[in-house]
């Protein structure tokens, strides 16, 4: 049950947000405008603040392919995704056309440089050109494959349309794709149990403003991002192949992490892909 004091808390996450948020729109916005590397790292330094001020505490497993460009494609359970990705990783997203029109948000997905796509078959060609430019310019990306959000539970069918992007070849080589997963685990140190798990997964016909409300007004809430070994569509031979592989490694890491079955520090290293060696990496974001 949402208590009062959990009120309190909400009020006071949801000021501290607004207020960090709004003093660093400008210095985005003139980034953007300049052509900055800030423009770039700056994202990074705010998500990271801003999952700790709304009380998310981010453990990271596995390491980040640092290859430029990289398409990373994970899970996508709400809103609150952008926070957790952002936070780990340097590049824009991937959203459908409609979230550049949502309040506040739209306008943080348009100065962290997000391709808005429309996802209608119809336009899967202009889909592709506008993903492959940014990634010829060296652009990492992170796409949602699952083309809306998910339970936290299970992880939806990939749209292997969508692995168009997977297909560019920059200097010769075929782009690097990355599977990433994000999972909800704890609240207050406790497993995060199915009752709970729609305050932070969002999909359906959900209210945004309630759903965000009674989101940010429990405690320190776990959440695990694992990076899996990258790889290639050369690897796989056609789209929809690497489409299932992405998901089964993510599905698979998912499922480990709400049963509390994590990897040990020494199981999240990887192999040697793609020809760099990529050893040990975990990570823990300030709370």
């Amino acid at each position: 049950m949402i208590t009062f004091t959990s009120h309190c808390l909400s009020v006071v996450r949801l000021l501290a947000y607004l207020c960090f948020t709004l003093s660093l729109i400008p210095l985005q916005a003139l980034a953007v405008a300049r052509g900055w590397q800030l423009a770039v790292d700056l994202p990074l330094f705010y998500h990271r603040r801003a999952a700790a001020l709304l009380g998310f505490h981010v453990e990271v497993r596995g390491r980040r392919a640092t290859d430029r460009p990289t398409l990373f494609v994970g899970n996508h359970t709400s809103y609150i995704d952008m926070e957790i990705y952002g936070s780990t990783i340097p590049g824009s997203f991937v959203a459908k056309n409609e979230v550049g029109s949502w309040p506040l948000f739209g306008t943080l997905a348009r100065l962290q440089r997000t391709v808005f796509v429309d996802r209608r078959v119809r336009s899967s060609a202009a889909q592709r050109d506008s993903l492959a430019e940014r990634l010829q310019a060296g652009d990492n990306l992170i796409l949602f494959p699952e083309g809306t959000s998910n339970d936290s539970l299970h992880v939806k069918p990939f749209k292997s349309a969508l692995f168009a992007a997977a297909e560019v070849r920059v200097d010769g080589r075929p782009v690097t794709v990355q599977p990433v997963s994000v999972a909800f685990t704890r609240i207050n140190g406790m497993p995060m149990g199915r009752d709970l798990r729609p305050f932070f997964a969002w999909y359906g016909d959900m209210e945004l403003a309630g759903h965000l409300w009674h989101m940010v007004g429990f405690g320190t809430v776990d959440v695990v991002v694992q990076f899996y070994p990258p790889v290639t569509i050369d690897m796989f031979g056609s789209r929809k192949m690497l489409a299932e592989h992405c998901r089964r490694v993510i599905a698979e890491g998912v499922a480990a992490a709400n049963a509390g079955r994590l990897p040990p520090i020494e199981a999240a290293a990887e192999p040697e892909a793609l020809g760099a060696p990529l050893g040990v990496a975990t990570a823990t974001m300030p709370r």
